[in-house]
């Protein structure tokens, strides 16, 4: 089932490799473990895309495809795909959070401005605030990209167990 469903919303690799805009990749892109499906790279793609979904910058597609070309194993879509839980909707709310477990973390007070949902509150925020929001968004990276990791193993375990039971049941 978990394969089944992340098969259907997962795009064909040969229609990637024919795409303009990833020609630059197309050699990375033969690497049939980029689009595996088991357990393992798709963890391993949670992990990579939560924690690069944490981290305040542009573009953090690229980031995450460069994460999954260097470290083999990894699902490439999924973990491109996770980035986007961070989107200009979730952006401001999340590098907030962020933003308080840093100065919670390093000790120091609150001095952001009121917050507001917004991305120019965000970039006030960044500016002021830079080396407590970094330090808490990779905290939180990598606090999320593990629980995701953690979630998904168990998830794809839980199911494999199920369905060896009903199996032997028959």
């Amino acid at each position: 089932m978990p394969k089944k469903l992340l098969k259907r919303y997962i795009p064909d690799p040969a229609e990637l490799r024919k795409n303009k805009h990833l020609k630059i990749f197309a050699r990375f892109l033969e690497d049939p473990n980029l689009f595996h499906m088991n357990r393992r790279s798709v963890s391993n793609a949670f992990l990579v895309g939560l924690f690069w979904a944490m981290i305040p910058m542009p573009f953090q597609m690229v980031p995450a495809t460069i994460t999954a070309l260097l470290i083999r194993g990894i699902n490439w879509p999924i973990a491109v795909a996770l980035v986007w839980v961070s989107n200009p909707i979730t952006m401001p709310p999340m590098f907030y959070f962020n933003y308080l477990v840093g100065t919670w973390i390093l000790g120091e007070p609150d001095n952001s401005p009121s917050f507001e949902a917004s991305l120019e509150w965000l970039v006030v925020l960044a500016e002021n605030n830079w080396l407590h929001l970094y330090f808490g968004s990779v905290v939180v990276g990598v606090v999320s990209g593990v629980l995701g990791y953690l979630a998904i193993r168990g998830y794809w375990r839980h199911y494999i167990v199920k369905k060896h039971r009903s199996r032997s049941w028959r």
